[in-house]
């Protein structure tokens, strides 16, 4: 699928293209506001990480104004998604690693847009819910992703399918950096 190339944004653990993609959009430590064919880009650090609720909404918002046409994250709820939609800009969820090489994966092809939210709302908010336990990630209670609900046998073979996806990316990069790690030590 053909996307428009303008600016993308992607989720980022710091203000660099070496940083990580983070797996939360409205709660993500950066924005990378990237040129794909250039790689020049600004860092804008995310208002939104503290807010109670609604980070998703506002952060969408802020990227809207920041004229991005694609946003590369790890994850994506309704409310941002729902934005995002409004706006004309689309999202591709799933991305981890490197923001340099989503970035590069993005510039080749080889990501799709997103066609639904990837969690369910208030994703990434920690174990405690509203306002509190802003932890980075995940968090399990009774077995289940917090903020992620029981719906639908389809929803959830969905989601299935993209931790598989996840994880199945997440141990390429283990033994790229487990290549990387011998190469440096063997020097």
């Amino acid at each position: 699928m053909s996307i428009n190339r303008g600016r993308v944004a992607v989720t980022s653990t710091g203000p660099t293209l070496e940083d990580t993609v983070e797996s939360r959009f409205g709660r993500c430590g950066y924005f990378l506001i990237i040129d794909p064919d250039s790689l020049d880009f600004e860092s804008v650090e995310n208002p939104n990480i503290m807010l109670g609720g609604g980070a998703g909404i506002q952060s969408a918002q802020l990227m809207a104004n920041k004229g991005v046409s694609v946003v590369l994250t790890g994850n994506c709820g309704p409310n941002a998604f729902q934005t995002f939609g409004a706006a004309g800009i689309r999202v591709i969820t799933g991305i981890t690693g490197q923001v340099r090489r989503a970035v590069e994966r993005f510039k080749a092809g080889e990501l799709s847009p997103t066609s639904s939210p990837s969690v369910q709302g208030h994703f990434g908010m920690g174990s405690r819910g509203m306002g509190g336990g802003m932890g980075r990630g995940r968090f399990m209670t009774g077995g289940r992703i917090a903020g992620q609900s029981g719906a639908g046998s389809a929803s959830r073979k969905g989601e299935i399918a993209r931790l598989r996806e996840q994880a199945e990316e997440m141990r390429k990069q283990i033994e790229a950096i487990e290549l990387r790690l011998r190469e440096i030590v063997d020097k």
